[in-house]
């Protein structure tokens, strides 16, 4: 199998910056998660996001805090929870969820390149 992307499969992942407005703990989900809503500039608006980021992550901190997510994947329902978009991470020694975030301060939608 050949794992090889064109320049045009990475295009169709339209991954965007954002800033986290709202975070509430979501105690219902199987694993234990968050619930962000994410501010993805006014092209895109705000979107919702269940994050399983609770090792390293209080939902009282992450208002504020901008990260990376792909906002192109279908919604998916979680639990009672309809998730909007796939926030990124990276997986730390324990394998527990890292956020991704652009080192500066940067306007909400800009698309990565």
């Amino acid at each position: 199998m050949d794992d090889t992307l064109t320049f045009d499969d990475f295009l169709k992942v339209d991954i965007r910056v954002g800033t986290i407005v709202r975070a509430e703990p979501y105690p219902e989900a199987r694993r234990p998660a968050i619930k962000l809503w994410v501010d993805f500039g006014p092209e895109i608006g705000e979107r919702k996001s269940s994050a399983q980021i609770t090792k390293h992550y209080d939902p009282d901190t992450l208002p504020g805090r901008q990260v990376l997510g792909v906002v192109n994947f279908p919604k998916k329902q979680i639990g009672k929870f309809m998730s909007e978009c796939l926030v990124l991470g990276i997986p730390d020694e324990d394998n527990e969820v890292v956020l991704l975030k652009p080192d500066l301060p940067v306007p909400n939608g800009g698309r990565m390149y």
